[in-house]
């Protein structure tokens, strides 16, 4: 029988800048306001695809653990060994599973490392060095403009044509660099200008996620719900009267209460009780306002087998990325808005060996693939939507990345 592989967690104490512990060889990020884990090296990979790719995942991750013998000092959510994911959006596209070599987690002032293997505590050094200047041309993306407020419009006849309610339509934009595109500096840049974002890296998709789709601990399971957004100007007192208005639009509470109704439905088997709260409320980013719920529950303690991976396959898509009713609207998706998204819109963060874990939906966010990367937005269509105003919206939501890339 083969020799079980180490595993070992210790803490560190101190605080450390996350982000600037990454080196260049495949870098893993998920960063809040300085807590969450990064890592890098890749002591494992694979890829699944398919409608059961949820549970795929699971038996891949299940079978690693058994490989493992574990010592862990810390003993708490994200230490031990940490499987990173970045699931796609569309069941038939490629998901993707790693497991870094090294992991550092900080939470609440308080760091720790896990590694892989027999040798002996990985050294840890902020990485300084200068990033290359780097050159983008933009690009149009797979859909010109114009092309894509006539999807909109597409969209808005299906849905007053039959029972849809909403459907998400994406675009995206390709950028081409004169050189090799480095994550870091965009992942420093997002951390930034968006604390309030999970920062996030998994196999060359990097953004700043203001969506928490699940996070699972110790029988507490969290999913923050963000649907109705309104772009900022910068004048605070502006921006208040905005706020004020996004609170009150029909159109956006609309879109908003299907979105909360699509996560509420889909924890309901999971859990003993969970509170929805009736009005949602404003979170205020850089460059956008969103409406915004937290839905929260206490899982069924009978339940033993209930996990990130099984919570993942009721609540992805949810309405806020797919549509309401689901199926319907992933078909309507399908149908007209004519690009691949990849691993855009899918959940994407980490789970633990317990089946805890972290996961939001890749939003504002690139795939690099060498010194090109292609950026998504995605807008939430309701009966009462105007197609060049998704247009702006779309425009406002690719504020993120392009600030991170100039």
């Amino acid at each position: 029988m083969p020799s079980l592989v180490p595993v070992t967690s210790v803490r560190l104490g101190e605080h450390l800048p996350l982000l600037e512990l990454l080196p260049s060889d495949s870098p893993v990020s998920w960063v809040r306001g300085g807590d969450g884990l990064v890592g890098w090296g890749t002591y494992a990979k694979t890829t699944v695809r398919g409608a059961d790719r949820f549970d795929q995942a699971r038996k891949w991750w299940h079978k690693q653990l058994e490989t493992f013998s574990v010592s862990n000092a810390v003993q708490t959510s994200g230490t031990g060994p940490i499987l990173f994911t970045s699931f796609s959006f569309d069941p038939n596209e490629e998901s993707v599973l790693l497991i870094p070599k090294i992991i550092v987690g900080m939470r609440n002032g308080n760091s720790w490392i896990t590694w892989i293997g027999n040798g002996a505590q990985p050294e840890l050094l902020e990485k300084k060095e200068n990033v290359k200047s780097n050159h983008f041309s933009w690009g149009e993306g797979s859909i010109s403009s114009t092309d894509w407020q006539g999807r909109v419009a597409d969209a808005i006849k299906e849905i007053s044509d039959s029972s849809l309610e909403k459907v998400v339509l994406a675009r995206d934009l390709t950028i081409t660099a004169t050189d090799e595109i480095d994550p870091r500096e965009i992942l420093r840049r997002l951390s930034a200008e968006y604390p309030s974002t999970w920062t996030f890296a998994v196999d060359g998709l990097v953004g700043a996620t203001p969506e928490l789709l699940l996070r699972l601990s110790r029988g507490m399971v969290t999913s923050r719900v963000l649907a109705g957004t309104i772009s900022k100007t910068g004048d605070d007192e502006k921006d208040l009267a905005l706020a004020a208005s996004l609170a009150r639009s029909s159109k956006d509470l609309e879109e908003h209460e299907y979105a909360v109704r699509s996560v509420g439905d889909a924890l309901e088997p999971f859990c003993a009780s969970t509170n929805v709260p009736e009005s949602p409320f404003v979170l205020h980013l850089a460059n956008v306002m969103h409406l915004a719920t937290d839905v929260t529950g206490a899982l069924i303690e009978s339940k033993r087998d209930i996990d990130s991976f099984s919570i993942l396959e009721k609540l992805h898509p949810s309405a806020a990325v797919c549509g309401t009713p689901t199926n319907a609207a992933a078909q309507v998706i399908a149908k007209i808005e004519g690009m691949s998204r990849g691993r855009y819109a899918g959940p994407v963060g980490w789970i633990d060996a317990r089946g805890d874990g972290e996961l939001g939906l890749a939003l504002r966010c690139g795939q690099i693939t060498k010194n090109v990367i292609r950026i998504f937005a995605g807008c939430g269509i309701v009966s009462g939507s105007n197609p060049e105003k998704e247009l702006l919206e779309s425009n406002a939501k690719f504020a993120p990345m392009r600030s991170a890339l100039e």
